[in-house]
């Protein structure tokens, strides 16, 4: 087997869908629609949430912030997919895979925090509705949403240099659809026991903590919901809470079953990328939209505004 330092390494090949070479427009338009799904979708929470004064709580906030990341996280992988299906050749240079990985991990760990911190959210405005404003003031938001960006960024960080210190193996041909640490390791030259060790540690430590603090979380929630007297109070939080609990559940439970298992590759595991780098950012505007009775109205006002402005 051919051992090449990583300064000569020029391109990798990404073997993801090279099985169905004779499927390429059809995945191609398949792929296009989620993506162009996925943009509308969140543009349209966004701007609704935007011009909406009636949304510029705390809750939508970070929403919004939720959305502009489903953007960026589908945008770091699936555009270069499309590109591959219409050149027929899914290669990317070395600095593209680096550049990839990095953005790839950086927006999806920044959303796995997020979701930690909307949990939290949605545990002061249940349980401690009175101190709610004082608690989740402005300041703290933004403290939040940095804090998500500043752990996003120094897990990423710690991903691409583990993974690109290492010297790679010809043919630089990655068994899947985008650079990820998994597959790369698979083709390096080098002892990769450490990097297993790390990604052991982030799923393990950091992902399933922030998993098992959101289900705390839901789990005081739920206890406060059943003591509320109003029906009307009890539907309107069990839907908020469903929503989110979707999401946690789309997002973090395919990531983590294919990150405690680096060292092996299939069809399955292919199949769950593609559902949380593709299918859930697609999802996420249509579950909240569909179960926050305000958005609702928000979309329709604006909606009815355009329309006879």
């Amino acid at each position: 087997m051919e051992r090449v330092n990583f300064t000569l390494v020029i391109k990798f090949t990404l073997l993801g869908f090279s099985e169905t070479q004779g499927l390429r427009v059809l995945f191609f338009t398949l792929f296009l629609g989620i993506y162009l799904l996925t943009l509308l979708g969140n543009a349209t929470i966004l701007l609704t949430i935007h011009l909406s004064p009636q949304l510029h709580s705390p809750m939508y906030y970070f929403l919004s912030e939720l959305s502009l990341l489903d953007v960026c996280y589908s945008t770091s992988t699936i555009p270069k997919m499309l590109a591959g299906f219409v050149n027929n050749s899914q290669r990317i240079t070395y600095r593209g895979c680096v550049a990839q990985l990095y953005f790839f991990h950086f927006f999806g760990g920044t959303e796995c925090f997020l979701l930690t911190v909307m949990a939290f959210d949605r545990y002061v405005a249940i349980c401690n509705p009175l101190r709610y404003s004082s608690i989740m003031s402005k300041m703290v938001c933004t403290h939040f949403i940095a804090g998500t960006c500043l752990i996003g960024t120094v897990h990423s960080t710690i991903q691409t240099v583990l993974t690109f210190r290492l010297s790679y193996c010809g043919p630089y041909e990655l068994e899947h659809y985008f650079c990820d640490v998994p597959p790369l390791l698979k083709v390096a030259c080098a002892d990769t026991s450490v990097n297993k060790v790390i990604i052991m540690f982030n799923v393990g430590v950091v992902a399933l903590s922030s998993l098992l603090l959101i289900m705390g979380s839901y789990v005081r929630i739920v206890a406060t919901i059943v003591t509320m007297c109003s029906e009307e109070g009890k539907r309107k939080a069990f839907s908020t809470c469903t929503a989110h609990l979707i999401v946690v559940l789309t997002l973090y439970v395919p990531c983590i079953l294919i990150y405690l298992q680096p060292a092996k590759a299939s069809s399955v595991q292919k199949v769950m990328a593609v559902f949380y780098t593709a299918i859930t950012p697609a999802m996420n505007p249509l579950i909240y939209s569909l179960r926050s009775e305000e958005i609702k109205r928000a979309v329709k006002k604006l909606v009815f505004r355009k329309m006879f402005s």
